[in-house]
Order: structure tokens, then sequence, then C-alpha cells
């Protein structure tokens, strides 16, 4: 029987939001798919018309045939499945699913067929290119599908309505079409032109519905975000700051903390290098030349032919072809440049050399490579893909300059992603095997197919880009999870201080007796605590706690009768926090001082004073008490007021060890109330959890800083720190220029 909403037992007002959903999904979907099953056909006709023998034209011929018999029955089936899934959401799923793809060494290997393989990962690319163009959209979707489902938010793969559901809905309903495996393929093309190019239209739809029906009406995310600065109301400002004032001024957007995530596109550093050109370099170049002639005085060397561009190419053609991996760092390029001057040789009969240019490119990329090997380590594979990447880097370093002044270069940034997933700031056991696979097979394409073809790296660099994408949309994820369970932290300890001044102002400098100071302190501050979590102070549950504990008080202090029904509220209370039984009917008893129910046997009060040591409170893991610590002094209060004003998500790096090593950490959140402080590491975990008061102790000491805006990619600090050791070479007017 097949699963309806009708059929479906679901509460009745969860059952007519999902049908309102459905009316929607289902009025855009059939529409968007009775446009791709037409072009679909005229596709196939098409491809008939064309074909270059009979038996291709017969197939296609075929295949129309079958379509247009069998279309009638695909939007429906597809539609009821949809029902079908959508009635299903409070069930739990019978198997989960299996969303990673096996990376050899690391699970049970199996074959499958090669359909199999293709269409899913036709399916799936579709999917995740459509997911991150609705990334927000689609978490909010899942976060409000989550209430109707009664379960926690769910994830793009798994959201009834999201792109791989509707997907893997087409593979199943197709089959009624009994169309091959190309065919399929061919279909599923139609509906990513047709079905999910509007998909981004239908989510705002839906979460406009869902709004609207009052599930979660108020949610949103809104990033925080640097207000742009106006230039010309900043050179106004700029001119009426006095002087003495103008340190304290916004920092340069490269000065800006770092935030972004690895997979994020790279918008935080310009695509220039600030006008640095090939031509400065090659003037810095000549300036650390004439330092080190200086040193190392040598005899003249007589004037050498130069190696044509074709021959170079063909030298370089000849050392690509042998596959061979030079040695790391600068010393392979070393190598590489006597190969193609050796190449020549054996050309022309006699000594040659390379043009100045392409000299100086060489060098460059030499000392670019040096700075990364400082930076990577060298027991990474990240290690050895760069050793791999030595010869293709050096050809576009030769051919195109533009490689050393854009920071957005194609093979920069595969440069930078091979070196990142081995950096130095890498904690053990954040090591990625599904990502170093794909960097494996992105150098692979790379070093097998270019030959000088920049569009190479673009091709190599997109899957690598789609699966950055996706660790960095999974670890925002992770790390709202975290995020929000830190915030739910605080708002305990804010409610638990709130109720212990209500304790205090309500006792004053009343003397209780010690007993009923403690079970008050303890005991009742945790139902005062649990009250103030579940509602407002404006609240009447909150006003009948507040009341009662003033009779407590009074009862204790003045002998007051305590009022009716006092004490069977104080039993519920102490249940609601744990305590049952006869240990809340004692302790109520004892808090309403009835000394006609209430003996003054030192066995029992000590036993109940045992019972409440022992036992843990709520939130008392957060307010363990700390180690009192001395005042801040002036650098370390600078560094407190600096990281009161940092954004949520900002990098630091920490120092690990005597001899520097640094390990990342992101700020994932922190509060000015509880001075507490979350960190996550890439993949969004939480790593640790500090004070505000420490990590600024940390600062002021230069063992944690914050990572910059401009030297947030491994790439950027490289080729920052080669131009740090060019200018340091320069003599003092070249070395002006360079800084302008």
């Amino acid at each position: 029987m097949r699963s309806t909403l009708d059929s479906a037992r679901l509460p009745a007002r969860v059952q007519h939001i999902l049908e309102r959903v459905l009316a929607l999904a289902s009025d855009d979907l059939a529409r968007r798919l009775d446009k791709m099953l037409v072009d679909y056909e005229e596709q196939l006709f098409r491809l008939a018309e064309q074909a270059r023998n009979p038996s291709q034209q017969a197939v296609h011929f075929e295949t129309l045939r079958s379509v247009r018999v069998n279309r009638a029955d695909l939007v429906p089936r597809y539609l009821h499945e949809l029902e079908r899934v959508l009635s299903v959401i409070r069930q739990p799923p019978a198997k989960p699913v299996e969303t990673s793809h096996p990376v050899v060494g690391f699970g049970h290997l199996r074959l499958v067929e090669d359909d199999a393989i293709t269409e899913a990962g036709s399916l799936r690319a579709m999917a995740v290119r459509h997911e991150a163009r609705c990334s927000l959209p689609l978490l909010l979707l899942g976060q409000r599908f989550g209430v109707l489902a009664g379960s926690p938010a769910f994830d793009a793969e798994h959201l009834p309505v999201g792109p791989q559901q509707l997907s893997r809905i087409l593979a199943d309903a197709s089959h009624v079409l009994q169309i091959s495996q190309d065919a399929r393929l061919q279909l599923f093309k139609c509906f990513d032109t047709h079905v999910l190019s509007g998909y981004a239209h239908l989510v705002e739809a839906l979460n406009s519905l869902l709004a609207q029906q009052g599930v979660l009406p108020n949610l949103s995310y809104v990033p925080l975000r640097t207000r742009p600065v106006n230039p010309v109301a900043a050179a106004a400002s700029a001119q009426r700051t006095p002087a003495g004032q103008r340190a304290t001024a916004s920092p340069p957007p490269l000065q800006r903390p770092h935030t972004g995530r690895m997979g994020d596109d790279n918008a935080e550093t310009p695509d220039d290098e600030s006008g640095v050109t090939f031509p400065l370099l090659q003037e810095l170049l000549a300036g650390r030349s004439e330092l080190i002639g200086k040193l190392r005085p040598e005899v003249p060397r007589p004037l050498r032919q130069q190696m044509s561009p074709h021959d170079l190419q063909t030298a370089l053609d000849a050392q690509q072809s042998q596959d061979r991996v030079p040695r790391p760092g600068a010393s392979g390029l070393s190598e590489l440049r006597q190969a193609l001057l050796a190449h020549g040789r054996r050309k022309y009969g006699e000594s040659i050399s390379l043009s100045p240019e392409d000299s100086d490119a060489i060098e460059l990329l030499g000392m670019l490579y040096a700075e990364l090997a400082r930076e990577v380590r060298r027991e990474s594979s990240s290690s050895s893909l760069l050793e791999r990447l030595q010869l293709p880097m050096l050809r576009v370093a030769l051919q195109d300059h533009d490689f050393f002044a854009r920071a957005h270069h194609p093979a920069r940034q595969l440069l930078n992603a091979v070196a990142e997933s081995g950096a130095n700031w890498l904690a053990d056991d954040e090591r990625d095997p599904i990502l170093e696979e794909h960097l494996r097979r992105a150098v692979d394409h790379v070093v097998q197919h270019y030959r000088g073809d920049a569009a190479v790296f673009s091709k190599a660099n997109q899957p690598l880009q789609d699966h950055l994408h996706a660790m960095a949309r999974k670890s925002e994820v992770s790390e709202r999870r975290h995020v929000d369970a830190a915030r739910g932290k605080e708002k305990l300890e804010v409610c638990k201080r709130r109720a212990q001044d209500v304790l205090t102002e309500l006792i004053g400098t009343r003397s209780l007796p010690r007993f009923t100071h403690a079970l008050l302190d303890q005991a009742w501050a945790d139902v005062l605590t649990l009250t103030l979590l579940r509602n407002e102070e404006d609240s009447d549950a909150w006003k009948t706690r507040y009341e009662d504990t003033r009779s407590i008080i009074a009862s204790a202090c003045d002998g007051i009768a305590a009022p009716e029904g006092l004490q069977q509220r104080i039993i519920h209370g102490l249940d609601l926090v744990g305590y049952h039984g006869e240990e809340a009917a004692l302790i109520a008893r004892r808090l309403c001082a009835d000394e006609v129910q209430v003996t003054d046997q030192l066995a029992t009060r000590t036993e109940l004073a045992i019972k409440l040591k022992s036992r843990a409170r709520l939130g008392e893991q957060m307010g363990a008490d700390r180690p009192s610590l001395p005042e801040r002094d002036d650098g370390e209060e600078a560094s407190y007021q600096e990281l009161t004003q940092l954004p949520f998500g900002t990098w630091f790096e920490f120092v690990t060890n005597q001899q520097g090593d640094v390990v990342r950490r992101r700020l994932a959140w922190f509060s000015t109330v509880t001075g507490h402080a979350l960190f996550v590491n890439q993949r969004g975990q939480r790593v640790d959890e500090q004070t505000l008061d420490s990590l600024a102790r940390m600062m002021a000491k230069n063992q944690a800083r914050v990572v910059t805006a401009g030297r947030n990619h491994l790439i950027d600090r490289a080729w920052q720190a080669t131009l740090a050791a060019l200018r340091n070479f320069a003599n003092p007017s070249r070395n002006a220029r360079g800084s302008t």
C-alpha cells in the first residue's frame, strides 16, 4: 500500500502544513518536469537526425518511442514518491545512508556495476552544485523540517525536498520510461537544466510558506560582516582626526581578523599583490644578486647563447614525459634548471644559458618553494605532492608571470590547497584521508595533462574546490551545534547567578540556621535556576517560586507558619531537578521548618548533608571555582579589550612548544557575561574551552595571536616572506621603491 499523507499518522497541524508543502512543490515541479520531457524528446529527435549510422539512429528513435509511450506515468510517479517521502518524515530511517565514498585502504572493498557509479556520481554532482548555491536557505529549511519531524535539523542530503532527495526520486521514477543507461544520464542533464535550475526559487518559497504557517517564523541567519567603508567619508574623517589619534583607526582590509574556512572563496585577499609586478621582482632580484656578488666575487663569464622559448618548451616536455619526481624544495628546482641547460648543451654542442626572465622566474619559484617547505610537515603526504608539482609549476612560472602577481591564479590555488593540507598549524588528528585522495587526483591530472594550457589547472581545481566547499558546509553545521550548546550553557550560568542573587537579596542580613542555609544554597537554588531557565522573570511560574522562597526564609527566620501547599510545591520543584521520594520530602520538611515532622536527630541531618554534597548540581561544571589570578596588567587588559571586539569565527594561532610550533583554532563563540570562549578546529569540532581572561594573558605573552586576512592562506604567507627576503637584500634606494 502506498504511503500518503492521509494514511500517515501525523499530528493534524503537521499533516496540514505538509499538505501545503506538497501542493506548492508539486505545482512547481510538475510544471518543470513537463518542460524537461518536452526538451528531452526534442534532444532525442535531434540526436536521431544527426546519427552517423543507421544503428545509432534506430537506438535514438527507439528511446524516443519509449519516452512518448511512458512519459504520462513519470510525473505522477514522481509526485507520489515525493508525497511518500514527506509522509514518513517522522519515521526513523530503516538503515543509515552511506554518503561518503570509501578511500582505498580505509574499509572493505567490493566490485560494483559501472552503471551504478556513473548514475550515483552524476546525480550527486549536480545536487551538490545546487546545494552550494542555496546553502543558507537550505540550512533554514532543514531547521524548519526538523521542527515538523520532531527531530534534529535535517542536513541538505536528507532533507525531503532537498536537491539530493529530488534527484533520487527522479532516478527511481525514471525507470518507468524503460530507457537505457546512456539515455538516463542524458535525462538527468535535462533535469538539472529545467528542474534544479529553479530550485533556488522553490526553496525560498518553501521557507516563506513554513514561516507563514508559524514554523520558526523568526528564524534567520545573519553572518557578521564588516561594513564597507566609504572612501570619501573615510578620507574626510581622517583629515578631521588629529595625527596622534589616527593609530587607532580601523585596520586595512588585509589586517582584519581572518574568519573564513578552508574551502571558502578567497575573497579576503585581493587578486593583485599590491602593485607587485614581475619587472619589480626582477629589480629586487638584481639587488640581491648585486649584494651576493660583492660578498662573493666571481670571475666574469663569457656571453653564452640563450635558449629559445621553443627549445625551452621542448626541454620541459622531455622532463615531464619522464615523470621523475625532483628532490624537495629549491634543490629540486635547481636540479630541473641544470637538466634544462644539459638538454640545451646536447642540442647546440656548447654551453648555453637561460634568458634573464626565465632565470628570474626559476629563482623566484625556488624561493617560494623554500618558504613553503618551512610551513609544511616533512612527513605529510602534501610534501610529496608539492615535489610532484615542481615541474608543472615551473612551466607556469616561465610562461605566465601573472603567477607571481595574482593571488587567485588557478595554479596558486592548487598549490595552496596542497600545502595547507599538510600545514604545520594542523593538529595530528586533523589529517583527512579523503581530502588527500582528492589532492592526489588533482596533482595527477596536472602532471599528466599540463603542457601550457591554464584550463588544465582550472579543471583539476574544480572537483577539489567542490570537495573543500562541502567540507566547509559540514564544518559550519558542526560548529553551529557546538555554539548552540555553548549558548545554552551560558544561559544556564546566567540563570544560576540570578538565582543566587535572589537568595542573597531575600535573606539579606537575617540569620538563617546553617543547615537550612545549606539546603537553600544547594537544592533550592537549583529549583530557582531551572525555573528561570524555562521561564522569564515576569512569568507566573517564576513569581510563584519567588514567593515560595520568601515564605521559606520567613518561616526559618521569623517562625511564620508555612502557607498551605508550600511543602508540596517544594517537593514538586525538587523532583524536577532530580530529588525524588523520601529525599525530596525530607528536604521539603526541613525548608518548611515543620518541627512536628522533623526531628533533630543528628544522624538524619548528617546523612542528608552527605547526600547533598555528593550530588551533582545543575550547571556545576560551568560554575566550578577558578583559581584567583592577579589583576591584568596594561598589556593584558589591552589584549582583553581587543578580544571583546573580535567577530565570532576569528582564527587564532597557539604556540604549542618552545620550538615555536603553532596550531590553528577558530574562536567560534565567546561570552563577555560568563567569560567563556569556545574553540573549534578546521572540521568544526570542539577542541578547547578557555576563559577570555586566560586567552588575553596568552596574547600578551605572544603565546596566542590573531590570524589576519592578509596571512590566512599558506601560499600568501610564503609569498610575503619571499618578498620580505628580497627587499632585505635590496639596497636602500631600491628598497624604498619596492615598498611603495
